[in-house]
């Protein structure tokens, strides 16, 4: 989705970018591998099949899609000079790709059900602790941070049109989790009232 797009492999942002996915990816699966393989099994049962309501279903394939295009357009860009993205800003994209796996552990460390499906689980509790105590969805913040960071960190400027058709779809992910959260998750509505910011502090 990076090179072929490219139709080269003379890309230095394309291989600067697997390599931060690859060293950023791996230190937070060690991690979990040896600290929480219960989340790491949760993390890894991700895709359609593992949603239960119709609506993240949906939802899911969409974000698949868009995020295809997220890996794909940028080489594209490059390949035909769209953008002049300089070098030290596709580095901080970098940064910020490693950051989102930064908040990916800081929620990890406190919340051993960050399921990437939408369920409650028995014996599960309301998490407020952490980056829970500031936003309620501190895993999608994360993949904002992901999202911002990868056109950035891959050369282009055009691609960061796409992140808001990402908030979009992550607008209403939330929004239909929340749904499940307060009918399935005791304790969850009195957190949402404690903690009033969804996505972003002090914003949304």
């Amino acid at each position: 989705m990076i090179f072929v797009p490219a139709r080269t492999l003379h890309y230095w942002q394309g291989w600067a970018y697997i390599g931060t996915f690859a060293i950023a990816g791996s230190a937070y699966t060690v991690y979990l591998m040896r600290y929480d393989r219960a989340l790491l099994r949760r993390r890894t049962e991700a895709g359609i099949a593992h949603e239960k309501e119709r609506a993240q279903k949906v939802i899911v394939f969409c974000l698949y899609v868009a995020f295809v295009a997220l890996l794909a357009l940028p080489p594209i860009d490059v390949r035909h000079g769209w953008s002049t993205v300089p070098w030290y800003v596709s580095l901080i994209g970098d940064a910020l790709l490693a950051g989102s796996f930064y908040i990916f552990y800081l929620v990890s460390k406190v919340n051993t059900y960050a399921a990437s499906s939408v369920r409650v689980e028995e014996g599960q509790k309301v998490i407020s602790t952490g980056p829970y105590a500031l936003v309620r969805h501190p895993m999608y913040l994360g993949a904002v941070v992901l999202v911002i960071g990868t056109p950035v960190a891959l050369g282009s400027w055009w691609t960061l049109l796409l992140v808001p058709l990402f908030a979009l779809i992550l607008y209403f992910r939330i929004a239909n989790e929340e749904q499940v959260l307060a009918r399935d998750l005791v304790g969850y509505r009195e957190y949402q009232r404690k903690v009033r910011h969804r996505l972003i502090p002090f914003i949304w």
